[in-house]
């Protein structure tokens, strides 16, 4: 495991060695007013998303009203090359999280260095915030199977003008974000490489090793998307294995459509969407049997086929109003979660 934490980061850390330049000039050699930025730079955005929802259940027949997400973030530079970000959720359902507090140093052009707490580099599904999400629910991939986020460091580089690859790569405790002070003899570890072939095609893949308590957790990833005019076509999938066999390996896969057609009057776009997600029963590799020790299944297999509509008052991801319809399909001795049946959800998201 270390001697693949040290390679990761060699290999990350090579551009540094190619692509060295003076931070303070820019790409035409002129010197850049390095006091005339800072003073603007010292000025934070402060960004927000506010997620509410009525979700009913139709095999319980039943309904509720929830504000999914209440999230404030804010954001700026103290210097041109040094950056911020802290993020909290006053609302993730009903409860209040840190989510995102973290410097990032842009050393050279194109080369990151991002230091604390944060989303892990992992997915496609998983690492979009909320309110880029095209579902008002999450797929399996980025709920239960690949969401991580963590206490690290992560080093990104972006190189190519008629492929742009963006590679990006980090170490983090694995404890998650409410025991930091805990000590570790083991790092985890997650990279992402992200092709972008003809502005069109884009093509994810990544992997993720986690030891969330006594057994090592590794996952793989592969995700493509294709976006052109009005469509937007999407399909991943993500493989995990445990260590020394713990638990049966895991399978999960998401899948969607989305296609865009102007309006003209009160909503800017109405978009159509259909998805298609499943997982097998997995682990969280926390819980555990308190007689044998063994882990235990923490989410059941399930498919899930899901239609949508979204209407969007201005431009895309800025205020939807979001019709959902979910069924569920289970396996023969799954249990189902309460909120993992089919619904109808109604979701207002609105970006600021």
């Amino acid at each position: 495991m270390k001697k693949n934490a040290l390679l990761l980061f060699a290999i990350l850390l090579l551009p540094l060695a190619v692509s060295a330049q003076n931070p303070y000039h820019n790409e035409d050699g002129k010197k850049i007013d390095k006091e005339q930025l800072e003073t603007k730079d010292y000025l934070p955005e402060v960004h927000g998303t506010i997620r509410s929802k009525y979700e009913y259940q139709t095999g319980m027949g039943a309904g509720r009203f929830e504000v999914r997400n209440a999230r404030v973030s804010l954001t700026g530079n103290v210097l041109p090359i040094v950056a911020y970000k802290a993020e909290i959720d006053l609302s993730d359902e009903g409860q209040i999280k840190m989510l995102d507090a973290y410097a990032r140093l842009f050393l050279i052009k194109d080369f990151t260095i991002s230091a604390g707490q944060m989303r892990v580099p992992f997915t496609i599904d998983a690492h979009r915030s909320p309110h880029q999400q095209y579902f008002a629910n999450r797929s399996f991939i980025a709920k239960q199977v690949g969401n991580v986020r963590d206490v690290g460091v992560t080093l990104g580089y972006t190189f190519g003008t008629e492929v742009p690859v963006t590679l990006e790569g980090g170490l983090y405790n694995g404890s998650g974000l409410t025991d930091q002070k805990k000590w570790h003899k083991e790092v985890n570890y997650s990279t992402k490489a992200q092709f972008r072939f003809a502005k069109k095609l884009n093509l994810v893949l990544s992997a993720q090793g986690i030891q969330p308590q006594d057994v090592k957790i590794n996952s793989y990833d592969v995700g493509l998307f294709y976006e052109s005019g009005r469509l937007h076509i999407e399909g991943e999938y993500l493989y995990k294995t445990y260590a020394d066999n713990a638990y049966d390996d895991v399978h999960s896969v998401n899948s969607f459509i989305n296609y865009d057609l102007p309006l003209r009057k009160v909503f800017n776009k109405m978009s159509f969407l259909v998805r298609y997600d499943m997982m097998t029963s997995q682990s969280d590799g926390k819980a555990t049997d308190a007689e044998t020790g063994a882990l235990i299944t923490t989410d059941y297999k399930r498919h899930r086929v899901t239609g949508g509509l979204t209407f969007s008052f201005g431009k895309a991801f800025q205020t939807d109003l979001r019709l959902n319809v979910e069924k569920y399909f289970y396996a023969k001795n799954s249990i189902a979660k309460e909120s993992e049946q089919d619904k109808v959800v109604l979701e207002l998201m609105v970006r600021f």
